[in-house]
């Protein structure tokens, strides 16, 4: 063993006890690796940040992008009400989350997909009068079954697919992974809706910041246009779209006034409705129900601006210039052009449009306006603003203009017409300037941690190769794998990258093991390919501790989970991966 082969296993070693030992961020971590590296020479300086520019950058935060836009226009939340009124037990709310969320990884991040579907979960658990840890670690599961499906769905296959082109000049296209990935998809979707059953029921969640506010009686007015879904329906269909989560307090038609009207009440076109409810489900009745919220004539930004409107929740101060006065008194969007969206008082009942109600110290509202101006504007207002969350009510979902920028995206990468990093970062920049995602919800959206650690990563890990140490590990692998038949040297990487997952998380380990495996199967004379797709599938696949991969880490704090609750579920599944993985890789992906 050289000197330099000698520093670049000290290099990863290092870095693996400091990700082990979790007091510095792995994102810190991944600098520090590659300062050591730079401090060395074993990475020249002129390739120390090549990492920044590599695709896998460009195609994980694109992605995750895309993933923000989908959540955000309500695609899945319209697909899904349709089945909701079927799901009365348990096992069929399980087995519609987990088999929605793991399709859904397939065709985005498994991050984002998980993510969109958390709500409905919680909702479904509030419902059915169940822990949320029901659902939810069965949810991030899937997810990674799910991701293993296609290139895009996890990071590792983007990153065995960059390998595999460095040493064929080719690499795995969208969905190279599918005759392998499927099966072990739906194996593994099958047991968790069985499986379940394994995970402790007495586990209860941290509260969200929307349980901690607690806020579900804000009143808000919206008007019934002609072209209106629920334009010649009845209160009854309005409800059904709120599942029964919003009051009609009164319809104001023409000069006349009906204060809680019955549910069989017809609604027209040019009525306004003061809507009672939590914001997301006065959110879905306005969006789903094609309403329009009087603010909506009353723009608060500069036309053309691409930064969006912000929502923001604040409390009316005891010197605020709201206290005593209606904001129409007050003139607040001529004067400071900022609406009214919704207004909350404790124990209280509006019947009066929110123009004319006269706000009192204490009271919860909901103000839009430009998000440069608004946090000056609640200063001058003397309102005191509640902690950050997020309200879709007030912004506009564009659903069919993301379900066609996604489609077109998938089909172009289907059929190969341009490269995955073009696709995603097109998609992403179109789903921006359509204004489907403000900019600011872009960049939030984006993980930037996980971004800076794979471009610190990709010229540490590279040392492995240039230093000649992937061969030098192969051969000491190899010396284990010519005991073993060639289904047991197959076996062996699939083990071995789960086992370093938990430790390095699932993009560091492919980066590492990528180049062993196929020096592995190169000095074995095994086709990489193979191997490769078992670091992929092994590295994905981490389910044994909540630290391996983001969603995991994820639903630990929500699901209330302890540390070892992951390998009740995990152990088994872990199992079933191996025992189905490794067939399924040979049959499709020959050793010869």
């Amino acid at each position: 063993m050289t000197l330099d082969q000698s520093l670049s296993i000290a290099v990863i070693v290092v870095m693996m006890g400091l990700f082990v030992w979790g007091r510095l961020r792995y994102d810190v971590v991944a600098a520090l690796a590659l300062l050591a590296a730079l401090a060395f020479g074993l990475v020249p300086v002129k390739e120390a940040f090549k990492g920044f520019s590599d695709d896998i950058v460009i195609i994980v935060g694109s992605a995750l992008v895309v993933s923000a836009a989908v959540a955000r226009s309500g695609i899945i939340e319209r697909a899904l009400g349709r089945v909701a009124p079927y799901l009365g037990s348990t096992q069929t709310q399980i087995v519609m989350l987990v088999f929605s969320v793991a399709v859904m990884s397939a065709i985005i991040k498994n991050i984002g997909a998980l993510a969109m579907m958390l709500p409905i979960a919680y909702q479904l658990a509030r419902k059915s009068n169940q822990s949320p840890s029901v659902f939810l670690m069965p949810m991030a599961f899937a997810s990674l079954l799910g991701g293993i499906v296609t290139l895009v769905g996890t990071s590792p296959n983007i990153i065995v697919a960059r390998v595999r082109e460095e040493l064929t000049g080719q690499p795995f296209e969208m969905f190279d992974f599918a005759p392998v990935g499927i099966g072990i998809a739906v194996a593994g979707c099958l047991f968790l809706c069985v499986g379940y059953r394994l995970l402790p029921r007495d586990r209860q969640g941290a509260a969200s910041l929307d349980q901690a506010l607690d806020i579900s009686d804000y009143v808000t007015e919206a008007h019934v246009l002609e072209r209106s879904a629920l334009a010649g329906k009845t209160i009854s269909d309005l409800k059904a779209i709120a599942e029964g989560e919003v009051d009609v307090v009164a319809i104001l038609r023409a000069k006349t006034r009906v204060s809680a009207p019955f549910p069989d009440a017809g609604l027209r076109a040019d009525d306004i409705l003061l809507l009672r409810g939590e914001p997301k489900a006065l959110e879905r009745v306005v969006a789903q129900g094609g309403l329009a919220l009087d603010v909506d004539k009353r723009p608060t930004h500069s036309s053309g601006a691409l930064d969006q409107i912000s929502v923001s929740e604040a409390i009316v101060g005891p010197n605020s210039l709201l206290a005593g006065r209606s904001v129409g008194e007050l003139e607040l969007h001529e004067r400071y052009r900022v609406n009214l969206l919704a207004v909350s008082r404790s124990r209280e009942r509006f019947t009066e449009r929110l123009r004319n109600i006269p706000l009192r110290t204490g009271d919860v509202i909901v103000l839009q306006g430009d998000e440069r101006l608004l946090p000056d504007r609640m200063r001058e207002l003397g309102l005191m603003p509640l902690a950050a969350r997020a309200l879709a009510l007030g912004s506009a979902r564009k659903g069919w203009i993301t379900g066609g920028i996604l489609l077109v995206t998938v089909l172009a990468i289907a059929l190969n017409l341009v490269p995955v990093s073009v696709a995603f970062f097109a998609a992403a920049a179109l789903l921006v300037t359509f204004r489907a995602i403000s900019p600011r919800d872009a960049y939030d959206s984006i993980e930037w941690p996980i971004l800076v650690m794979l471009a610190a990563l990709i010229p540490v890990s590279d040392t492995l190769r240039s230093t000649g140490t992937t061969e030098l590990l192969a051969g000491w692998l190899a010396g284990i794998g010519m005991l073993l038949p060639g289904w047991g040297a197959l076996a062996l990487m699939l083990v071995a990258a789960m086992a370093v997952t938990p430790f390095l998380n699932n993009a560091a380990t492919v980066l590492v093991m990528a180049p062993i495996g196929a020096s592995f199967a190169k000095t074995l004379g095994f086709s990489p390919d193979a191997f490769l797709m078992a670091v992929a599938i092994g590295a994905a696949c981490d389910f044994l501790t909540p630290i391996g991969h983001q969603c995991n880490t994820l639903v630990m704090g929500p699901g209330g989970y302890r540390f070892g609750d992951y390998a009740r579920l995990g152990a088994p599944l872990s199992l079933l991966v191996i025992l189905l993985g490794v067939p399924l890789i040979m049959l499709f992906w020959p050793l010869r």
